[in-house]
């Protein structure tokens, strides 16, 4: 072990990091069973027991599943009125699967500022199937104005331009599953 690293500190990486791996899990699925809730209309509550009952979701965060896939329709006109300013096209315009993805990345910079907001992006740019312009353009500035929003006192925080076309995707999430829907 290197000096100044702890046992502690090694657990307390390894936790964040499977914590991250399960999150990013749970947003793979959100955004089907998002995509599904679009195209269907069903109960929220069918989607996500079939996708309980049908998906393997060892090592997801199913809470977080279970507040994502609740969370984005009820909050869907704030989210949607903060998404607009920054597409150049109508919003119907977009693919389903694109609108899950910006949704779900846009819930989660309005309503969970303890998520890091390069997880977010890197998570929806790995999810996104096409148009990764828009994807940047929506997230970043959506992100850009939650954070200068007053809401609970947050620090506004300096985010660089981020060029989604250069930026990495999480390395062994299957995202594959989603291009199947586009």
């Amino acid at each position: 072990m290197s000096a100044g690293v702890t046992l502690s500190d090694n657990a307390l990486e390894n936790e964040r990091r499977q914590l991250a791996a399960a999150r990013r899990k749970a947003r793979h699925y959100a955004v089907q069973a998002l995509y599904q809730w679009a195209m269907t209309g069903n109960y929220l509550a069918d989607i996500e027991q079939h996708f309980t009952e049908e998906f393997d979701f060892r090592g997801a965060d199913t809470e977080y599943f279970h507040e994502i896939l609740h969370g984005v329709p009820a909050d869907l006109a704030d989210i949607e009125a903060a998404m607009e300013p920054y597409l150049d096209i109508a919003l119907e315009k977009l693919g389903p699967v694109e609108r899950a993805v910006l949704r779900l990345a846009v819930w989660e910079f309005k309503t969970r500022p303890d998520v890091p907001y390069r997880a977010v992006l890197s998570d929806a740019v790995a999810l996104a199937t096409r148009d990764v312009r828009v994807a940047d353009r929506v997230a970043v500035g959506s992100e850009r104005e939650v954070h200068a929003a007053p809401r609970g006192q947050p620090v506004p925080l300096p985010v660089p331009r981020v060029d989604l076309h250069e930026a990495e995707a999480p390395v062994g999430v299957p995202v594959g599953d989603v291009a199947q829907f586009g």
